[in-house]
């Protein structure tokens, strides 16, 4: 009898905890200044690069970037296909993005709310642009990364100074958003493991795993 008692209490003590812990988790989303979304796999149901790679060819890009650093990953895909403006200009018009369902919904919520909306990505800035345009997100609120191409339309690499195109660059970003515009209150939602970095100290108060689209194998 006391061993079923002390269960009771134990059991009683965790769902007290847990009620507690959603009552704050709530408490603090009603309280953000800004959400930062993820893209590829959160706000979009793909992961543009694969998408892009596809388009031209090159077939599912299988590269593990939480073995190397974010920028050697990003360029090592890119290696792997040949990639050209008048591509990528072809691939925007045949492959127009798909969005995860409510999506579309919770950002007009968030924007009624007065809150302030961001896409922050390690995909790139064209492929993310026409999804801002559908959601109604300013391009100023968007930090992706930027393809660059010669004037001969061939592919010359990625702009490496912009934040996302480095490890911890959601962080990063986040960081540099508080500085400017003096955030108090910063949610960032997104399935991997480069959104997950937005919970070190000074970056995002409420991290949301988001794993409707993909689910993510534990990294030891």
């Amino acid at each position: 009898m006391e061993k079923v008692t002390r269960n009771h209490q134990y059991l009683t003590l965790l769902s007290n905890w847990a009620f507690l812990n959603t009552l704050e988790v709530l408490d603090i989303w009603q309280k953000v200044d800004v959400v930062c979304f993820d893209v590829d796999s959160t706000v979009c149901v793909d992961e543009g690069i694969d998408e892009l790679a596809q388009f031209c060819g090159a077939g599912k890009l299988l590269l593990n970037g939480l073995l190397v650093p974010f920028e050697e990953a990003l360029a090592a895909r890119l290696s792997l296909f040949k990639l050209s403006l008048s591509q990528v200009q072809d691939f925007l018009e045949k492959r127009p993005p798909t969005l995860s369902p409510g999506i579309k919904e919770l950002v007009q919520k968030l924007k009624e709310s007065s809150k302030t909306v961001y896409l922050i990505s390690g995909g790139f800035r064209q492929v993310i642009n026409p999804v801002a345009s559908i959601l109604g997100v300013p391009t100023e609120n968007i930090f992706a990364n930027q393809l660059l191409f010669k004037t001969s339309d061939e592919f010359a690499g990625f702009d490496a100074n912009e934040p996302t195109s480095r490890s911890e660059g959601k962080p990063t970003t986040i960081e540099l958003l508080r500085k400017a515009h003096g955030y108090k209150i910063v949610a960032m939602i997104g399935d991997g493991a480069t959104t997950l970095e937005a919970q070190k100290s000074g970056c995002a108060d409420l991290f949301i795993c988001y794993g409707e689209v993909q689910l993510r194998e534990v990294s030891v």
